[in-house]
């Protein structure tokens, strides 16, 4: 019996073993009972990357709340001023700048790329004097609790590759997410709910802007039931959790555990780790029945909370509702919370679509660290307000827009474990690259996981040969945002 045979490919060496013992044991004439197959395989054959224990060290952050703005919001009109630009407005960006820079097919056939500082008045606010846009007042409102990040750099260019880097740490399609990488390494702390909650929204800057695909939530190679759980914005908050018509709960108990038992027998044979999975999120999607809608129910918060995150709060599947939503389950001990926010590809129009989209996320956004801070929460957990890549500063040819641009943008983190009034890193002069202390993807998620208590380089995952990460061979934690 050979662990390389084509049905065992992809597995790691004690899964491969064990299944082929099974194999072996299954196919034997007289039989060997299911007892001495555990005690061949002993309790650990299946468990995720034995013997090494998470997290690694204390963390800093319980849990997360990813605030994704997909479509990539102008870090020049939002939170890096380049002043010096004003004197250049029109004039044709220097050759020695572009040189070497990467462009999208909607401008690399430009002749000219004319200098387009903003338009929006930026001031600074707070001990931190950190600059923030007149567009987002509430956001600058909390100046003190931001560590601006303004150096961050990608490797995609265009937005379906960009997102999925950001969320997967690859370009291509496949991988786990970040939350799943999480929910891999530390668990859950709530029993009714999932590790890994998903919500999305979208905004008022650009009508039709990038879709998003369940993918990004996705685990990849991990166990499945380690996907983010998307709370739907209409309809079923969450698909397949209703009971059929005319069946009792006490009934639907009772077909769980035969099924459950059926279950455990096929298990008991394959030794499928899906099999256990399945098992499991039956069993979370009918404690989900009773916690999804005492989730979802806001009839017991407060006016003066409803009113901190603004009017579009009890309209279900706003951002404001999403923000609220994530204070919940922060509350319930959900270990990962990511908001999707469409609307930010502002390629046309950027000085209408822009004001209109800030105004979708600004209060709200504030709010959320307001709530978290009054609750004693946000001391443990880290908000991430981030994207795909930045924006050029130079305007799109007869567009008024701005395009895509990999090689500087902005990330804003609040609460557990960051330096806050801070700022950290710089583009050069006009805004196009990072500079001072440049921040890749890979650092960026490195030090997220970091704050989680995971050292991203024994994060891993055995798949199709390799022992996988989130981070790759790349990534090093940015130790200078960090509280000591």
């Amino acid at each position: 019996m050979n662990c390389n045979d084509r049905q065992f490919i992809g597995l790691d060496p004690a899964t491969q073993m064990a299944l082929s013992r099974r194999t072996f044991i299954k196919g034997s004439a007289g039989g060997i009972g299911l007892a001495a197959l555990g005690s061949l395989m002993g309790p650990s054959a299946f468990a995720a990357n034995p013997g090494r224990g998470f997290p690694n060290f204390k963390p800093k952050a319980k849990r997360i709340i990813y605030l994704f703005q997909s479509g990539a919001p102008s870090q020049m009109d939002l939170f890096d001023p380049k002043p010096q630009l004003v004197s250049m407005r029109g004039k044709d960006l220097p050759e020695s700048i572009r040189k070497g820079q990467r462009l999208t097919t909607m401008t690399s056939g430009q002749k000219n790329f004319p200098v387009a500082p903003s338009i929006f008045k930026f001031k600074q606010h707070g001990q931190s004097g950190n600059w923030f846009s007149e567009l987002i007042p509430h956001i600058a409102s909390k100046s003190d609790e931001w560590c601006v990040v303004r150096g961050m750099h990608t490797e995609a260019i265009n937005h379906d590759p960009a997102i999925t880097f950001m969320q997967t740490g690859s370009q291509l399609a496949g991988r786990p997410s970040i939350g799943s990488w999480s929910a891999y390494g530390l668990g859950s702390e709530n029993a009714d709910l999932p590790a890994y909650v998903v919500m999305t929204s979208f905004g008022s800057g650009r009508p039709a802007d990038q879709p998003l695909y369940d993918r990004l939530w996705g685990a990849g190679f991990l166990p499945s039931k380690l996907q983010g759980v998307k709370l739907r914005n209409k309809g079923e908050r969450v698909l397949y959790l209703k009971d059929p018509e005319g069946i009792p709960r006490e009934v639907r108990r009772e077909q769980l555990d035969e099924i459950a038992a059926l279950n455990n027998q096929r298990h008991g044979v394959l030794g499928d780790p899906e099999i256990q999975t399945r098992i499991s999120q039956y069993e979370m999607a009918f404690r989900m029945q009773t916690s999804v809608p005492d989730l979802l129910d806001l009839s017991k918060e407060p006016q003066h909370v409803l009113d901190l995150y603004g009017p579009d709060v009890k309209r279900p599947g706003s951002y404001a509702s999403n923000c609220l939503l994530a204070r919940r389950l922060c509350e319930r001990d959900v270990r990962f919370v990511q908001l999707f926010h469409r609307g930010w590809d502002q390629h046309v129009a950027l000085s209408r679509q822009l004001p209109n989209q800030c105004h979708d996320i600004d209060q709200p956004t504030a709010a959320l660290l307001k709530d978290l801070k009054a609750r004693g929460l946000l001391k443990d957990t880290l908000v991430a307000f981030v994207t795909e890549f930045g924006r050029m500063p130079t305007f799109q040819a007869g567009t008024q827009g701005r395009d895509h641009n990999p090689s500087g943008f902005t990330a804003v983190l609040a609460g557990a474990g960051v330096k806050a009034p801070f700022s950290y890193g710089t583009t050069y002069e006009f805004g196009w690259k990072a500079e001072e202390n440049p921040v890749s993807v890979h650092d960026l998620h490195a030090t997220i996981l970091h704050l989680m208590g995971l050292d991203h380089k024994r994060l891993t995952y055995y798949h199709n040969g390799l022992e996988r990460r989130l981070t790759d061979v790349h990534g090093e934690v940015v130790r200078g945002i960090l509280r000591s």
